[in-house]
């Protein structure tokens, strides 16, 4: 029986639903509000061409429906899950797996799911907002969630058949079931494709026998399914399966792993012991389950960067609170300047994160609609809009979870010795900020990655680096489109981090050909170039869309937050830029291209960084909130 709160909001997602479907009938589906990029950017190649403000999606391009979602979800976090913030830090497995429930119950698990499968049938964009506004009030219910609907839920959505669609789906969609995710194993954790667990086929092949260990699986405690990888025989990839749980079926769960964080997220070792699965079901294809793990961690990487996003405004907002209410020397300390200084830093990357995370969920709608206008199922779109954008999904996974973590450790200083006590949530938010940087590969994987995918994409020819290369020896001039006065400095400077990136991509690839790949410190330095790239432009082209549909009075505090976070960013591609250069370059031409490279950042009015970060923090403390 429902409580309540908890029938009125199940009354809002049935007429929410109700509302979509209504707009279905007459073309009017939220994907619609998609902003229709003129240039039509593939994926990395935000790093060659100009995008402009009125090209890309913002938070503030929310339509109606996707506003009712997320004040509802707010609003249900708030009454549901918050007030029990420190019960979850007691190991307490099923509070997870009730509210689990209870965002089952509201039609949250299948957010992207067609109508069919049970689900509502909502665009890239939607799911995204949900997975922003779920995660942000405990770290082990936002795992829980994240686990189940993305890399549970979506290999059996994007991989398989529809009798496995049509069996499995609507159930883990209302939260009748719950699934679970095992790929890692004592041998292979980030070289996912070495496990050893073995799928056999029986004499009479009606059955698969699998047998291995896997660890570090999320849900494992309360999970029904499982996605499974194993290797049929010698098979060069592994493959993959849904294996019901069955402790009858040769399966047996090891202890709770003792965590640092995410302490009611149940994490167990599996292990299975000639488990019988049935022929039919094997997930995708044989051979194909390194694609599966592969595509469903895009989708992972790209979501954990939004679910990291209301932890952040959640964490300053509570520190923002306290720093109102701490009394020291006779006065609050939010008015001391390093308080100050540490709430402005929070919110402006919290600000970053935002734009750079709905701009590319846009990106990868806006993609899947174009493919599926030529006759793509859903389910294939999907696969290749996040597929052509994987550089971006991992570009938000290494920048946000770091910002979260950076956020959860300032807030920890502002609640000074209080922040070191588990009494205290900030305590618990910087542990279970901690994971965000290690799962879904970990953010040096990531950064790694980032490059790699770039350059394969250039080799396939999908991509013309040599060309601005090219013109980047040259000394060509800078073409800029975009026009805003109070962004004169930063519209260069951010063209600029993206010809330095584009430098010193050459330079490395000059000097290190195809063995680039193996040279890991300059590729992890070269790929925070590109994040800030990303990071910085998304900020500044939202910011400036908001000043020319509002008014600059309208976006003043906005405008603070874009000129300090270019600025943040133009001292790291200095610092980056000049190690990669004092590693790569030869010493008779280190000095030259530094000194290029310094004059690309440098300002014609040097912004006043301290009065920036006053002005940004006074906001904060006035609202004693992330108001933005």
């Amino acid at each position: 029986m429902y409580n309540k709160f908890e029938f009125e909001y199940c009354k809002y997602f049935r007429y929410l639903k109700s509302i979509i479907i209504k707009k279905k009938k007459f073309n009017f589906l939220n994907k619609n509000i998609s902003i229709k990029n003129k240039t039509k950017l593939k994926g990395g190649e935000f790093l060659l061409k100009e995008s402009l403000s009125n090209e890309i999606f913002t938070p503030e391009d929310f339509s109606q429906e996707q506003l009712m979602m997320k004040e509802t979800i707010i609003d249900f976090m708030d009454r549901e899950i918050w007030p029990d913030k420190m019960k979850y830090e007691e190991k307490n497995y099923d509070l997870t797996l009730q509210a689990m429930k209870k965002i089952g119950e509201l039609g949250l698990l299948g957010v992207s799911l067609e109508e069919k499968y049970g689900g509502m049938g909502m665009d890239f964009t939607s799911t995204m907002l949900a997975v922003d506004y779920v995660s942000g009030t405990s770290g082990s219910v936002a795992t829980a969630y994240g686990t189940h609907t993305g890399i549970a839920i979506l290999p059996i959505y994007l991989f398989g058949n529809e009798d496995q669609k049509q069996k499995y789906l609507p159930k883990l969609a209302s939260g009748e079931w719950f699934g679970s995710y095992c790929l890692t194993e004592p041998t292979a954790g980030s070289d996912a494709n070495s496990g050893k667990t073995k799928a056999v086929l029986s004499n009479d092949g009606t059955h698969y026998m699998i047998s291995g260990q896997k660890m570090w699986i999320s849900n494992a405690g309360f999970a029904d399914i499982f996605i499974v990888f194993a290797r049929i025989e010698d098979d060069k990839n592994i493959t993959a399966f849904i294996v019901p749980n069955d402790p009858k079926n040769g399966i047996e769960l090891g202890d709770e792993e003792k965590k640092l964080g995410i302490h009611s997220s149940s994490t167990r070792q599996v292990f299975f012991s000639e488990t019988k699965v049935p022929v039919e079901n094997l997930l995708g294809e044989r051979n194909g389950g390194f694609k599966i793990a592969m595509n469903a961690l895009n989708v992972g990487r790209i979501k954990l960067g939004a679910g990291a996003l209301d932890g952040q405004r959640r964490t300053i907002s509570i520190s923002t609170d306290y720093a109102n209410n701490r009394i020291q020397f006779k006065q609050p300390i939010s008015n001391f300047g390093a308080i100050k200084e540490k709430l402005a830093s929070m919110a402006t990357s919290c600000y970053a994160g935002e734009s750079a995370c709905y701009r590319a969920a846009n990106d990868v709608q806006s993609k899947i609609d174009e493919y599926e206008s030529t006759g793509l199922s859903k389910q294939e779109s999907e696969l290749k809009g996040v597929e052509e954008f994987a550089l971006e999904c991992s570009i938000l996974k290494v920048a946000i979870s770091e910002d979260m973590q950076i956020c959860a450790d300032e807030g920890i200083q502002i609640f000074g010795g209080m922040g070191f006590s588990a009494e205290a949530p900030i305590e618990s938010a910087w542990r279970d900020a901690r994971i965000g940087r290690i799962y879904e590969g970990t953010n040096e994987i990531n950064r790694m990655l980032i490059i790699g995918m770039l350059l394969k994409k250039a080799m396939k020819g999908n991509l013309d680096i040599m060309t601005p290369y090219q013109n980047i020896l040259n000394n060509e001039p800078l073409s800029i489109d975009e026009k805003c006065n109070d962004f004169e400095d930063e519209i260069i400077l951010v063209e600029n981090i993206k010809k330095i990136f584009l430098l010193l991509l050459g330079k490395a690839f000059e000097k290190y050909g195809p063995e680039i790949d193996k040279n890991q410190q300059v590729l992890l330095s070269l790929s925070d170039l590109a994040i800030e790239a990303y990071l910085s432009e998304s900020t500044l082209k939202r910011t400036i869309k908001n000043i020319n549909r509002t008014s600059l009075e309208d976006q003043y505090d906005q405008i603070n937050m874009t000129k300090l976070y270019i600025y943040e960013a133009c001292q790291i591609v200095l610092k980056k830029s000049t190690d990669v250069i004092n590693s790569i370059v030869d010493t008779e031409s280190q000095d030259k291209i530094l000194s290029s490279i310094t004059n690309r950042l440098k300002y014609r009015k040097n912004p006043n960084v301290f009065e920036l970060k006053t002005k940004i923090a006074d906001k904060i403390i006035s609202e004693n909130k992330y108001c933005f």
